[in-house]
């Protein structure tokens, strides 16, 4: 069990795979995500990762949290969070920096955020009520949820009812998410598809709890480190998605079928504009003909 990240969403945009085929990501930034304690099982009971992320005017932070960012020799952070790790193998050092590189392209991950808020929100929007009449018979209430309760027995409304209320900005946790690209350099990280949360809005990435941790990836963690000291990391072109994150398309038709419908696409009929297939030939020849034809009588 390894630690996870504090990232920012940043938005959604796109990448393309070799064979042109585009892949929708969501660009998570990591921000300054700093190792700032431990948590031991002699101490504490448990073995866990307290991460920071993001920085934080010192307004803004009360004076143990400063205390403890100053022990542990790291900047204020914005954002605070534990991750639970397995035993003392797991734990990373006291201030170090997790790099992009922690995750590897082709990985399932685990996303918890917060989702949009909505505000207060009627039945119909909330709960998807169909609402009442919109012509006879109903005044001033077509978008009311209706009746609530019974009648004096039992005299009061069912918890958990359907009803208006505020909609949204409850926590959320997307699962099997995959990584398709990392940049260690900008600490950026490319997931495939939508994630809970508005822009700006921090969130938790772990490891995929319902699939197994692939080969290869850094344990207890990838700390970021001065230019040139780490391993080079080969990066995909600008706009591409890396190879381990690429997917083949698996034909249904096979080439005989394929060479065969390409034939009868390609047998149509000609119109005033495109000759069908084999009349392009003889509608030039002909043309050249007339020509032809017109310098002999002008001779």
């Amino acid at each position: 069990m390894r630690t996870g990240v504090i990232a920012k969403k940043v938005g959604m945009t796109r990448l393309f795979q070799e064979d042109g085929r585009h892949v929708p990501v969501t660009v998570l930034a990591l921000e300054d995500c700093q190792v700032v304690s431990h948590r031991t099982a002699d101490r504490d009971g448990y073995f866990a990762l307290q991460v920071g992320s993001g920085e934080a005017k010192q307004k803004n932070v009360n004076k143990p949290q400063r205390e403890a960012f100053a022990k542990a020799e790291v900047p204020l952070k914005m954002k605070v969070a534990e991750f639970r790790v397995e035993n003392e193998e797991g734990l990373m050092p006291v201030g170090a920096t997790i790099s992009a590189e922690h995750f590897i392209a082709g990985q399932k991950v685990d996303i918890t955020g917060h989702t949009q808020g909505k505000g207060f929100a009627g039945a119909m929007k909330r709960w998807g009520f169909g609402g009442l009449r919109a012509s006879h018979g109903v005044s001033l209430s077509h978008r009311s949820h209706g009746s609530t309760g019974n009648r004096q027995d039992p005299g009061r409304v069912f918890k958990n009812k359907k009803m208006a209320g505020h909609m949204g900005d409850r926590q959320r946790t997307q699962q099997n998410l995959e990584i398709v690209r990392t940049d260690a350099d900008r600490g950026l990280l490319f997931v495939k598809g939508s994630v809970p949360g508005a822009k700006n809005a921090w969130l938790l990435v772990r490891d995929a709890v319902k699939l197994p941790v692939p080969e290869g990836v850094p344990f207890p963690g990838a700390i970021l480190e001065k230019k040139g000291t780490a391993p080079a990391h080969e990066e995909a072109a600008p706009g591409l998605v890396e190879s381990a994150a690429e997917h083949e398309v698996h034909e249904q038709v096979d080439a005989e079928q394929q060479a065969k419908l390409a034939a009868e696409q390609q047998a149509g009929a000609g119109d005033d504009v495109t000759p069908a297939a084999g009349e392009e030939n003889k509608a030039e020849g002909a043309a050249s003909d007339g020509g032809a034809d017109g310098e002999s009588k002008e001779s």
